[in-house]
């Protein structure tokens, strides 16, 4: 294995995972510096769970992190309605929320991110998983759905950014060999 998973401090590494998900996602500057506050505010969360894949060089190649749920939390607030006009707002409770799984490009297919979704599941004491993704046919929704995600909301629009995304679940434990 050309990579390795360990537990990290979210905060000490913010810079560097906004650093993996500006290429991942190709944002600009601006967006840089609002995920900057988004990743310091998510480290602060209680339950934070956060994991970083590491080349050989010591390089972070790939994070993610996740948190127990709370409704009073922003993202629940934003993506309740959506949820409620499916059905599928009793998934807000007891649910451990995905915040951020994403790998370097050119370290994609390689298994990293299935790893690091599995290592985040793994001993949780919720049942359910909620991430939002971006509304495409993306590598990231592929895997997503080969785990045992579907969709329980689509599109859903988060202020600030026009990019529709889909609000996906999975019931623990997933399908990860």
């Amino acid at each position: 294995m050309e990579w390795t998973c360990r537990l990290i401090d979210l905060g000490d590494f913010a810079v560097e995972t906004v650093e993996v998900q500006a290429l991942a996602f190709g944002l600009n500057d601006d967006e840089i510096a609002v995920r900057q506050r988004i990743v310091h505010r998510h480290a602060g969360f209680p339950g934070i769970r956060a994991l970083g894949a590491f080349a050989p060089d010591g390089k972070l190649i790939g994070f993610g992190y996740g948190y127990p749920n709370l409704k009073d939390q922003w993202w629940s607030l934003v993506i309740e309605p959506y949820l409620a006009r499916t059905g599928n707002a009793d998934w807000l409770d007891d649910a451990f929320v995905v915040g951020e799984l994403h790998v370097l490009p050119r370290r994609q297919g390689l298994g990293i991110g299935r790893t690091l979704l599995s290592l985040l599941c793994q001993g949780q004491e919720r049942t359910r998983i909620l991430l939002s993704a971006v509304d495409d046919d993306t590598p990231a929704r592929r895997l997503y759905y080969g785990v045992g995600f579907r969709d329980l909301a689509v599109p859903v629009l988060f202020p600030g950014n026009a990019r529709p995304y889909t609000v996906m679940g999975a019931e623990l434990p997933l399908l990860i060999e």
